[in-house]
């Protein structure tokens, strides 16, 4: 695969005739999205004898020789920081992290630094080969700030591009585990609805009758823990914010820990000895863990799935209620 970087040079061939411009300077160059290869022909970096194209929609003809320059990949907003990560996978593509709770993935207002995206910039250096013209890792999902798991993240444009459309097209392999307060049933099942922005509060999501994106959850008991409590699989037909904690609390069965979807109910496990009851009580997070995460890889095809143990917390919560 050619460098993205730089200025290159490709000819038509009989078998490439009517091709678009973007798209065949895509296939051709196989580092670089369409998506990215398009404003670059509208920049003027796309060059027929020495005359700049700006039309990335003209069609090629056999015999042509393109140029196609592609400028460095700029270095991000966001610093490197040199912050540990536990890393399930790696090649020259992507990067599959198991990522610790209260690690924001992104920087953003309140959370500049610390990030997910600021310890992949110092980890990944200059194998990152620029998403959009920007040095950066390409995050295509994003899991919230106090849950544990799995993440996948690009480390081209072209990869970068690939995983956007299976997640688009709901092919990625996602299983959560989720520590509900109560007994489910049935044991097993589906919860659809609409989830958008909590009308009553703008912080919140909620499972909404106007608006709102279409959310589907199958879940499935794992382990019941005296009624108080169960463990359960959830599986996500699609991704949208807060969607597992949206759609249990939604049912009547709100994440243990969760400070948004979930009151704090003491009274659910006073009468356990002292030592779980606190255990329990003190849990500072929604008890939620990205457990299993298994899709096609983009450029290789390879079928790829990663599985990430539970974290030493959660470990301790579901030791309390097992007693």
């Amino acid at each position: 695969m050619p460098s993205p970087e730089g200025t290159h040079q490709v000819e038509v061939s009989e078998n490439d005739a009517g091709e678009r411009l973007d798209r065949f300077l895509a296939e051709k160059l196989g580092g670089l999205s369409r998506n990215r290869i398009k404003p670059l022909v509208k920049e003027g970096q796309a060059s027929l004898n020495d005359e700049v194209i700006i039309d990335p929609s003209r069609r090629v003809k056999p015999g042509e020789i393109w140029q196609i320059t592609v400028p460095p990949a700029v270095d991000p907003d966001p610093k490197p920081q040199d912050i540990p990560l536990d890393i399930v996978f790696e090649d020259e593509h992507l990067i599959v992290v198991n990522k610790p709770a209260r690690m924001v993935v992104h920087p953003a207002a309140g959370n500049w630094s610390g990030t997910l995206v600021n310890a992949l910039l110092f980890h990944c250096g200059d194998s990152l080969s620029g998403i959009g013209g920007v040095k950066r890792p390409g995050i295509v999902h994003r899991i919230d700030k106090e849950t544990s798991g799995l993440m996948v993240v690009a480390k081209t444009d072209a990869a970068h591009q690939g995983l956007a459309s299976l997640f688009e097209a709901h092919d990625i392999e996602r299983t959560y585990k989720a520590i509900v307060w109560g007994r489910l049933y049935p044991s097993s099942g589906t919860i659809e609805g609409n989830i958008g922005r909590d009308p009553h509060n703008r912080k919140r999501m909620a499972i909404v009758t106007n608006g709102g994106k279409p959310a589907v959850t199958h879940y499935k008991v794992e382990e019941n823990f005296d009624d108080i409590a169960s463990l359960v699989t959830c599986n996500l037909e699609t991704g949208r914010t807060h969607q597992i904690r949206v759609h249990m609390a939604h049912v009547g069965h709100p994440l243990v820990g969760d400070p948004v979807y979930s009151r704090s109910k003491p009274s659910r496990t006073q009468h356990l000895p002292d030592a779980r009851h606190n255990v329990i009580r003190k849990f500072p997070r929604q008890a939620l863990h990205a457990q299993t995460l298994g899709f096609v890889h983009p450029i290789t095809h390879e079928n790829l799935k990663f599985e990430a143990e539970f974290p030493r917390d959660i470990m301790k919560l579901l030791a309390a209620f097992r007693g």
